[in-house]
């Protein structure tokens, strides 16, 4: 495996694993122009930071995606979204990209690492493996409209 930054130039490697795993293994409804948004979004954030993953014949096998937060007194990096395509899964390589980023932003001075998960069996099993909790001080909260 080896990782490599990814920028807009790299959307159009990641649309068809993104569309893939969402629509044929989530049941969603992306479409090349909504991933294309959806990643441009993240990737223009100032100070973006993501990552590709390619397996030994340059396959993309997965991205992470995010950006540094600004505090008070630390720098944190937010994870907006972290993929593995569906045929990788299961094999260590979710484990070897989040390790991965957690390595590198540590290093360029985050003091944390943050996300929002969905609460189900999957995600509390992948994120409690690597060590994350539920924030104590933390409620997410949202307000959907009819």
């Amino acid at each position: 495996m080896r990782f490599e930054v990814m920028d807009i130039k790299d959307i159009d490697a990641v649309i068809p694993l993104y569309m893939e795993y969402y629509n044929n293994h989530e049941g969603d409804c992306w479409t090349e122009e909504t991933v294309k948004r959806r990643i441009q979004q993240v990737l223009k954030i100032d100070d973006s930071y993501s990552l590709m993953m390619k397996d030994d014949e340059g396959e993309v096998c997965g991205f992470v995606m995010g950006y540094y937060k600004q505090y008070d007194d630390i720098v944190g990096y937010t994870l907006e979204e972290i993929l593995i395509a569906h045929k990788h899964q299961n094999k260590g390589y979710g484990s070897a990209l989040l390790a991965e980023v957690e390595a590198r932003v540590k290093e360029a001075g985050a003091s944390c690492l943050e996300l929002q998960a969905v609460k189900d069996e999957m995600h509390e099993r992948y994120y409690g493996k690597a060590g994350y909790r539920d924030a104590k001080n933390f409620a997410l909260k949202v307000r959907w409209f009819e």
